[in-house]
């Protein structure tokens, strides 16, 4: 997304020249951003204060916010970014340790917000208006790229959850330090098969798909497109096994065989 949206060494600069009256603004951002969304009714409701505001959970959102602040001033784009985006993501689909959801039409609002603040914080600084106009071009397109890391989250969260079907998963050896557990829950449609299952698996923790699974291109022509389209596919490094019921899938039932009640799922690291 950051080389879809053409964010540039010029860009960068732009807002590098930015960035000190924005980081004087910070705390004021943080602070009036609770604020506001304290007295409009929608989210005052997500965020249980319609009544009253619990200061632990205000001191919270204003950590996690100052934290984004400063990591964005910075113009971070690494991949361990990238991951905290994602989850926040999964955050606002209800998966936080609060549990709160807070609808997508929020997330991407709160966006637009704080483009609105950082333009009025660098006219409020009476920097000249070409030099405003190259910042905002940058802090635009690096926030959307933000905005479209967190939405990705919230989707496959929301997708994590759909499904009657609860298969348990289990996972063996280094994965248990990377996921921080060692069994999960992933919810499926009835006549879903393990594919699916690994795919939202893997897609809900993508740490995991990093250690575990190697990325390829596929193309496909399609009759109703001049065009061929190409998707990435995930197919397992060499050593790896997945069990059903015990039973490994390379050797018996394949990938493709349909999911069950009561049926379990265990991924192994080479080694194992």
């Amino acid at each position: 997304m950051i080389r879809f949206s053409a964010l540039n060494g010029a860009d960068r600069e732009a807002m590098a020249g930015s960035v000190e009256p924005l980081l004087l603004k910070a705390t004021e951002l943080v602070v009036k951003t609770y604020e506001y969304l304290r007295t409009v009714p929608e989210t005052a409701s997500i965020l249980g204060w319609e009544t009253d505001v619990d200061e632990a959970h205000l001191e919270e959102r204003r950590r996690f916010f100052s934290i984004w602040v400063a990591r964005t001033l910075g113009v971070d784009t690494s991949e361990e970014f990238a991951r905290y985006l994602f989850r926040a993501g999964q955050y606002h689909a209800g998966h936080g340790p609060r549990h709160i959801h807070t609808p997508t039409n929020y997330v991407t609002g709160s966006i637009g917000l704080v483009l609105s603040s950082f333009a009025h914080y660098l006219v409020e600084a009476q920097l000249p208006a070409e030099v405003i106009a190259k910042a905002m071009s940058g802090w635009s397109k690096y926030l959307t790229v933000q905005l479209n890391q967190m939405l990705m989250g919230y989707q496959i969260a929301r997708e994590f959850e759909e499904g009657e079907l609860a298969i348990r998963v289990l996972v063996y050896g280094r994965l248990r330090p990377i996921l921080g557990d060692k069994e999960f829950v992933v919810h499926l449609h009835p006549d879903s098969c393990v594919s699916e299952l690994l795919a939202k698996f893997f897609n809900y923790y993508p740490q995991a798909r990093a250690e575990a699974l190697e990325r390829v291109w596929s193309s496909e022509e399609k009759s109703d497109s001049l065009w061929l389209e190409v998707k990435p596919l995930y197919i397992a490094l060499p050593g790896w096994r997945v069990l059903l019921n015990g039973r490994d899938l390379y050797y018996e039932g394949g990938f493709e065989t349909p999911m069950k009640i009561n049926d379990e799922i265990s991924i192994f690291p080479p080694g194992r």
